[in-house]
Protein backbone atom coordinates (compact mmCIF):
# COMPACT_ATOMS: atom_id res chain seq x y z
CA UNK A 1 0.00 0.00 0.00
CA UNK A 2 1.26 3.62 -0.83
CA UNK A 3 0.72 6.61 0.73
CA UNK A 4 -1.12 8.04 -1.68
CA UNK A 5 -3.95 5.10 -1.46
CA UNK A 6 -3.79 5.50 1.76
CA UNK A 7 -4.50 9.59 1.56
CA UNK A 8 -6.68 8.67 -1.56
CA UNK A 9 -9.03 6.26 0.73
CA UNK A 10 -9.03 8.42 3.73
CA UNK A 11 -10.39 11.46 1.50
CA UNK A 12 -13.22 9.08 0.36
CA UNK A 13 -14.07 8.29 3.78
CA UNK A 14 -14.16 11.49 4.25
CA UNK A 15 -16.69 12.70 1.61
CA UNK A 16 -18.71 9.97 2.19
CA UNK A 17 -19.12 10.55 5.87
CA UNK A 18 -20.11 14.37 4.85
CA UNK A 19 -22.41 13.27 2.15
CA UNK A 20 -24.06 10.59 4.66
CA UNK A 21 -24.61 13.22 7.15
CA UNK A 22 -25.67 16.26 5.41
CA UNK A 23 -29.75 14.88 5.19
CA UNK A 24 -29.57 15.07 8.99
CA UNK A 25 -27.35 18.07 9.83
CA UNK A 26 -29.44 19.65 7.34
CA UNK A 27 -32.65 18.91 8.63
CA UNK A 28 -31.54 19.32 11.83
CA UNK A 29 -30.74 22.87 11.11
CA UNK A 30 -33.72 23.79 9.05
CA UNK A 31 -35.67 22.98 12.61
CA UNK A 32 -33.38 24.46 14.81
CA UNK A 33 -34.01 27.93 12.44
CA UNK A 34 -37.64 27.41 12.66
CA UNK A 35 -37.87 27.16 16.56
CA UNK A 36 -35.74 29.40 17.09
CA UNK A 37 -37.84 32.26 15.09
CA UNK A 38 -40.57 31.27 17.35
CA UNK A 39 -39.27 31.15 20.18
CA UNK A 40 -38.23 34.97 19.16
CA UNK A 41 -41.22 35.90 18.30
CA UNK A 42 -43.74 34.43 20.97
CA UNK A 43 -40.56 35.30 23.18
CA UNK A 44 -40.85 31.55 25.17
CA UNK A 45 -37.67 30.33 26.52
CA UNK A 46 -38.55 27.00 27.22
CA UNK A 47 -35.23 25.07 26.92
CA UNK A 48 -37.08 21.55 25.93
CA UNK A 49 -38.67 23.36 23.03
CA UNK A 50 -35.24 24.32 21.36
CA UNK A 51 -34.38 20.46 21.45
CA UNK A 52 -37.56 17.86 21.03
CA UNK A 53 -38.33 18.97 17.52
CA UNK A 54 -34.72 18.49 16.29
CA UNK A 55 -34.02 14.69 18.16
CA UNK A 56 -37.58 14.19 15.94
CA UNK A 57 -36.94 16.00 12.81
CA UNK A 58 -33.38 14.05 12.91
CA UNK A 59 -34.87 11.28 14.23
CA UNK A 60 -37.10 11.12 11.12
CA UNK A 61 -35.03 11.97 8.36
CA UNK A 62 -32.72 9.08 9.79
CA UNK A 63 -35.91 6.67 8.98
CA UNK A 64 -36.46 8.37 5.37
CA UNK A 65 -32.57 8.54 4.71
CA UNK A 66 -31.80 5.55 5.80
CA UNK A 67 -32.07 2.72 3.39
CA UNK A 68 -30.02 5.45 0.83
CA UNK A 69 -27.23 5.42 4.02
CA UNK A 70 -27.23 2.05 3.62
CA UNK A 71 -26.44 1.58 0.11
CA UNK A 72 -23.86 4.31 0.05
CA UNK A 73 -22.16 2.02 2.96
CA UNK A 74 -22.31 -1.07 1.05
CA UNK A 75 -21.01 0.41 -2.22
CA UNK A 76 -17.94 2.26 -0.24
CA UNK A 77 -17.45 -1.37 2.12
CA UNK A 78 -17.41 -3.53 -1.18
CA UNK A 79 -15.28 -1.20 -3.22
CA UNK A 80 -13.04 -0.36 -0.47
CA UNK A 81 -12.43 -4.31 0.09
CA UNK A 82 -12.19 -4.62 -3.93
CA UNK A 83 -9.59 -2.46 -4.23
CA UNK A 84 -7.93 -3.69 -1.07
CA UNK A 85 -7.57 -7.22 -2.16
CA UNK A 86 -5.40 -5.85 -5.06
CA UNK A 87 -3.47 -4.00 -2.87
CA UNK A 88 -2.10 -7.02 -0.29
CA UNK A 89 1.00 -8.07 -1.77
Amino acid sequence: MSAEFVIGLAGQAMYLVLKVSAPMLGIGLIVGLLVSIFQATTQIQEQTLAFIPKIVAVFVALLLFGPWILNMMIDFTSQLLGNLSSYIR
